[in-house]
């Protein structure tokens, strides 16, 4: 079996590599709380990996729920990543049912698919991003009940831009996460996000979910004077993060079916740079 600090070291390596977002909002935290973060994004990943790639089966995610099951127990897999897991989760705190609700999540996604109704797309990002940012607040330190909601409504503001990044990405897995009512709404046929055809009927939808967006933003704004004060530039570097990354989207004129829009790792460490700068002068007596 795989020693914690190696398996720490495993989360580390995995978030380094993958977490094009998340890590740069992590080197804001203590060393605990950021391998905290490492372990639980490496179990994130792996949940991700087990429905997007090639081969994709539900016998491989309930051996993975199987897996998680006894690693919740103290019971490890092969996998590198469940010592730290299970010493995370323990650590923290963090309630089981967030893990288990992330692969219901991704097993939705092994069959094409396509959304109803925009509750339906809440339930989706409920399971795959507002569990995330409820497990994120647990190692942060949170100082009311009041913040798992706002947590909630922060992973769907999340998930929301993630969802319009990648359209076509999407669309070309069989996957339309636009939810059919908005579809007909705006006269968008799912074939022209497979196309990569951007008429003026798929941008007023982007601007409308675009919108929808801001406002989940917005609903969770209070969360970050709920997690604790050694947390906040964290979240705020997150936040500004994925609320820039937005930004980015509406700039373009919505040009996501073309190229998949992105912040360079110069406007990230910029957006990490001011959110250390805000805590320190917040913290100032002088200010």
């Amino acid at each position: 079996m795989i020693a914690l600090e190696a398996s720490y070291r495993h989360c580390r390596e995995v978030a380094r590599a993958r977490a094009r977002n998340f890590y740069y909002s992590f080197l804001l935290l203590t060393r605990e709380r950021r391998d905290a973060m490492c372990a639980v994004y490496a179990f994130n990943r792996a949940c991700d990996d087990l429905s997007d790639e090639p081969g994709a089966t539900p016998a491989a995610l309930e051996r993975w729920r199987a897996e998680l099951e006894a690693a919740l127990q103290g019971r490890y897999g092969e996998d590198p990543l469940w010592p730290a897991f299970h010493d995370t989760v323990r650590r923290f705190a963090i309630p089981h049912p967030y893990f288990h609700a992330m692969i219901e999540g991704v097993a939705s996604d092994l069959d094409p698919r396509r959304i109803a109704t925009f509750d339906e797309l809440y339930h989706y990002c409920y399971q795959v991003a507002s569990v995330v940012g409820m497990t994120v607040i647990h190692i942060f330190g949170f100082n009311s009940p009041d913040a798992l909601p706002l947590a909630e409504r922060c992973g769907v503001a999340f998930q929301l831009t993630n969802i319009l990044r990648d359209v076509r990405e999407d669309a070309e897995r069989g996957r339309v996460y636009l939810p059919d009512e908005d579809l007909k709404r705006f006269g968008v046929d799912p074939a022209d996000l497979r196309n990569g055809r951007r008429s003026e009927a798929f941008v007023r939808l982007m601007r409308f979910e675009a919108e929808r967006a801001r406002e989940y933003y917005d609903l969770s704004r209070p969360l970050l004077e709920m997690v604790d004060k050694a947390s906040q530039p964290s979240l705020r570097a997150l936040i500004a993060i994925y609320s820039r990354l937005l930004d980015r989207i509406e700039a373009s004129g919505f040009d996501v079916l073309s190229r998949r829009v992105r912040l360079s790792g110069l406007e990230k460490s910029w957006i990490l740079a001011r959110a250390a700068l805000a805590a320190r002068l917040t913290a100032s007596p002088f200010v």
